[in-house]
């Protein structure tokens, strides 16, 4: 297998620390806007399967050419979400397979956004599914930890666990410090605002997707792994668009776990009107400068991939099923706990960035060995998840179940 990695941002440079200690694929070209970005991260691992190029994710030509001149079999994207539909499209033009972690961006109902859905996550790219099929070739999405490992613990309950499902609930939950900062995300703040501030969606059998108001159904998890009780609330979240797809379950949620301070400042920040993404005009030495909001909140703190070294606790990702089995009640929670001291020692690489990255490699494996195959645009769901979880614990990162 050859691999065009596009993004050497903190997640993509896991990405590679986590590949170079696996044999099955053949080359990993790692690409990004900034050349040096992807060099850095080529030197870091020391392997001559991997090589740096410079590429700008939005522009679709340079992605295929880039795909086509080093003959690579897929591509997985590492970007934000903002460049999914641009890779997407560089994939398919490729013949290449595709990979991502986010799927393509929604937008809100026009008129009634709290209440039912406008343009979905990622139903651009499900809209283009039957081209894909016809082409015999896979485009898989969502396939990061959530959405991803979420997912396929979601297909594992249904094949293994259960022979009815009530409800499928994806729970997300931390005790993350960060030393010397009051307000420092440790993941993308562009994901972070985008997923929190839109308006969540749910599933109900008989009733499809619909929305609500952002932050809400609050609930208080315990997570495990000394994690404990955290406050979790409604977010935008792929899982909540794939699970149905594949799932039969009368209900599906995806609930974060923010904590009251950072869900007030997602709140002022849409107040000022700095989660905007359509540039505005500011002064500027060499005169007037059009720029995102958004992208000026992201310049202004912390990058999350330089955080690990400040950083302490643990990050849980997990998929909460509740239903029967034969003929009585259950209610388990599986979930997969990182602890940043842990992959900071073995990796170099932060909690969150690291678990978001161990599992689209955990997937290029399968692929790459047949384990996984298909052909469409397909989420995790769509795969048997015991190989998945039988090959993560492989990679020296198990996961767990809690009856409840």
């Amino acid at each position: 297998m050859r691999v065009l990695l596009v993004g050497a941002g903190g997640v993509g440079t896991a990405v590679t620390r986590i590949a170079a200690r696996r044999p099955f694929f053949e080359a990993m070209v790692v690409a990004d806007y900034d050349l040096a970005r992807a060099e850095a991260a080529v030197a870091a691992v020391g392997d001559d399967r991997f090589r740096a190029e410079r590429v700008d994710a939005g522009d679709e030509a340079a992605v295929t050419g880039l795909l086509r001149r080093h003959d690579c079999d897929v591509l997985l994207n590492a970007t934000d979400p903002r460049f999914v539909m641009p890779l997407f499209r560089a994939a398919f033009a490729a013949g290449a397979g595709y990979l991502d972690m986010a799927m393509s961006l929604s937008r809100p109902h026009p008129e009634r956004p709290y209440e039912e859905c406008g343009l979905k996550l990622g139903d651009d790219q499900f809209a283009l599914a039957e081209e894909w099929e016809k082409a015999g070739a896979l485009a898989v999405v969502g396939m990061g930890v959530e959405p991803g490992l979420s997912d396929v613990f979601a297909r594992y309950a249904a094949d293994e666990l259960f022979d009815d499902i009530e409800e499928i609930g994806v729970r997300d939950g931390a005790n993350l410090t960060v030393d010397g900062y009051d307000f420092a995300p440790s993941f993308s703040i562009w994901t972070t605002i985008e997923e929190c501030l839109n308006p969540p969606v749910v599933y109900e059998a008989g009733r499809g997707w619909f929305t609500t108001e952002p932050f809400s159904e609050p609930e208080v998890f315990d997570f495990p792994e000394g994690i404990g009780p955290v406050e979790c609330v409604n977010v935008e979240h792929e899982e909540v668009l794939l699970v149905p797809r594949w799932v039969d379950a009368r209900r599906v949620t995806f609930k974060y776990g923010l904590g009251r301070e950072f869900i007030e400042t997602l709140r002022t920040l849409h107040l000022l009107g700095l989660d905007r993404t359509d540039p505005v005009t500011v002064p500027g030495a060499a005169g007037p400068v059009a720029v995102s909001p958004r992208d000026v909140v992201a310049a202004c703190l912390p990058d999350p991939a330089t955080l690990g070294e400040r950083m302490h606790g643990k990050t849980c990702a997990g998929t909460w099923v509740r239903g029967t089995k034969d003929g009585s009640p259950r209610e388990v929670y599986l979930y997969h706990v990182v602890d940043n001291q842990w992959s900071m020692t073995e990796y170099g690489s932060q909690a969150v960035v690291w678990q978001t990255a161990v599992n689209p490699v955990v997937a290029l494996e399968l692929i790459a060995t047949g384990a996984w195959s298909g052909s469409g645009v397909l989420g995790p769901e769509a795969f048997p998840a015991r190989p998945f979880l039988d090959l993560l614990t492989a990679y020296g990162s198990p996961w767990g179940i809690r009856e409840q």
